[in-house]
């Protein structure tokens, strides 16, 4: 949208102008994120609170930080960017995330929840020390606000000594709605002015860290917000202060406003998948929990994305959405196993990363039947290099007495459900988000964790190892090309990334050996694979898996292709070593 005013001319607009140009801003959001996909109610929410801040501040000299980055396609399209807006989450076009690379607006790349306050804490003290004068200024959602990284940030003001402005932009949402007691601190904040007196009281917490507190105010009234942050501006010189604001997620687009999320993060044009995993996790947990009391759902911020909402709504007593704090999660699931519950927890690949220390040390170390459930495995597509979760079987793997399960299809995921219940040890079930395919019989009687499966058959010249149901599908399509050269392989369903089916291994008579994973290759199921033959002349190990390089956006086939997991090159390498 090549007519969006550059953010240095919005300061010459009056308010009239401003609020045109906030309908603007809003229509071409809607139709862009219709056609690319993207996150569309928190950035409906957020535009008249961008476009103020670029009215008032003066970017990019001053510093704009948005914590995970869910609202920043106003801020992308005031910016040096409205050209190119339209090819937004597109490959080799702008990131849906802030990203330094993109463009000198973007202060801090972004993507997790609770890092921005950290972030403007850095780059403000940075400032003091080399003598420069600028203002930095973090947005952080309520939902960001329960993340225990955003209070030890506030216990290093007052020792760093230096003044940032917190917006704390309060929807009463994240992608689920926010729980907790800071929320319920936060909901105490906001009441009308009649309460302005035990609002001035509560504040304090803040002021006791270091911060002026200033709120509650209309976020999405632009008057309202460019006469606050104008005020708020000068006093920035000598303190560091928190504004709260209130907003409305899906602000102007009804279905938006009424339905915040659903509308949180859109999916692009393409053809809906036949199944999603995390529909079938929250169909077999319904299940098995109502024969099996110990059953416990966890999940930080993630109910509807996950698949759970029905099992919180059918058993509440046993449903915990903790807020965005993945370590605390980790943590509580350990404590319920130890009395006896069967807790799993459901989160995304990428956000797992945060929880690796509990993982090692509070479940595996304590030997305790934790199922985790890690949805968005594997490349996860528009959301760029922050989502995509290649690095899992990686970190992992190396843990001991942790047992890591990834299922060919849907119906083999429930079947590992099934059989996770009693399981008496750490577990690990990882898929994608999309099925797209079905492969032969899945029963549960002959599913046991640590074996694998023949898929087809070979005659005894090249054994693919394929890891999951992207990974079979390729492997599948390579056989197809093969066979037209004569080469007939061997495909292995290799269900269990820890421990490996040796039985199977070691009774592979073929030379030629190919894995094949949704993975980084650095640390991979390749590479233990390779390992395991390493001391074997017999053997030719080949792994495909993702280069050592962070994967940006752009679809899953797209990205596969690029980074070193597809069908043709790994035939061709096929085809040279049998030719």
């Amino acid at each position: 949208m090549t007519n969006i005013l550059n953010g240095k001319d919005i300061k010459k607009m009056s308010l009239t102008e401003l609020n045109a140009l906030c309908e603007s801003l809003r229509s071409e959001i809607i139709n862009t994120v219709m056609n690319n996909g993207g996150h569309l109610s928190s950035n409906l929410g957020a535009i008249e609170l961008t476009v103020a801040l670029y009215y008032v501040f003066d970017f990019p000299t001053d510093k704009l930080i948005f914590d995970v980055g869910h609202q920043c396609y106003a801020h992308k399209l005031l910016s040096d960017r409205p050209a190119e807006f339209s090819t937004i989450r597109k490959k080799g076009g702008l990131s849906g995330f802030p990203k330094r690379d993109e463009s000198e607006y973007d202060a801090y790349d972004t993507g997790h929840a609770g890092t921005s306050i950290s972030a403007a804490l850095g780059i403000a003290k940075a400032r003091d020390i080399k003598g420069e004068n600028f203002n930095v200024i973090s947005i952080i959602g309520d939902g960001s606000f329960n993340n225990g990284l955003v209070y030890e940030a506030f216990n290093s003001l007052r020792p760093l000594n230096t003044n940032i402005l917190v917006i704390l932009n309060d929807n009463g949402m994240s992608i689920s709605p926010t729980v907790g007691s800071m929320h319920e601190y936060l909901e105490h904040l906001s009441k009308d002015d009649k309460h302005r007196q035990k609002v001035e009281k509560h504040a304090n917490i803040f002021e006791r860290f270091g911060f002026l507190y200033d709120g509650v105010y209309d976020g999405n009234n632009l008057e309202v917000l460019i006469e606050k942050l104008t005020e708020i501006k000068e006093k920035l010189k000598n303190n560091s202060i928190i504004l709260h604001v209130l907003t409305k997620k899906g602000k102007g687009y009804a279905f938006c406003e009424e339905n915040p999320e659903k509308t949180h993060g859109v999916s692009g044009g393409s053809a809906s998948p036949c199944a999603t995993y995390s529909k079938v996790l929250g169909n077999t947990l319904c299940n098995l929990a109502k024969e099996d009391k110990r059953i416990v759902a966890v999940t930080a911020a993630m109910t509807p994305s996950l698949g759970l909402s029905e099992f919180f709504k059918n058993y509440p007593e046993r449903s915990i959405d903790v807020g965005i704090c993945e370590e605390h999660a980790t943590i509580l699931c350990a404590a319920l196993a130890t009395q006896g519950l069967k807790p799993y927890y459901a989160v995304y690949s990428t956000f797992l990363q945060r929880s690796f220390d509990e993982i090692i040390i509070d479940i595996c170390s304590q030997h305790l039947p934790v199922t985790i459930c890690l949805d968005r495995a594997g490349i996860s597509g528009e959301d760029g290099e922050t989502h995509q979760g290649v690095f899992d079987l990686s970190f992992l793997r190396l843990i001991p007495g942790l047992t890591i399960a990834v299922p060919k299809d849907v119906l083999e995921f429930e079947n590992m459900l099934k059989a996770s219940v009693n399981f008496n040890a750490p577990l690990v079930i990882r898929y994608p988000k999309e099925s797209l395919s079905v492969f032969g019989d899945n029963t549960c009687d002959n599913f046991k964790f640590g074996k694998w499966e023949i898929i087809k058959g070979g005659d005894g010249e090249v054994a693919i190892l394929a890891c999951g149901e992207r990974a079979i599908r390729l492997s599948l399509k390579v056989s197809s090309k093969l066979e037209n050269f004569g080469v007939n392989v061997k495909i292995i369903n290799a269900r269990s990334v820890k421990p490996f089916d040796e039985e199977m291994l070691s009774a592979l008579s073929e030379k030629l050996i190919i894995t094949v994973e949704d993975n980084q290759l650095i640390g991979g199921f390749g590479d233990g694979i390779c390992r395991y033959y390493s001391e074997q002349k017999d053997k030719i190990v080949k792994s495909f898996a993702y280069r050592d390089e962070f994967i940006e956006h752009g679809t899953v086939e797209e990205l596969m292709g690029e980074y070193g997991v597809n069908a043709d090159e790994i035939a061709d390498y096929i085809i040279k070593k049998c030719g």
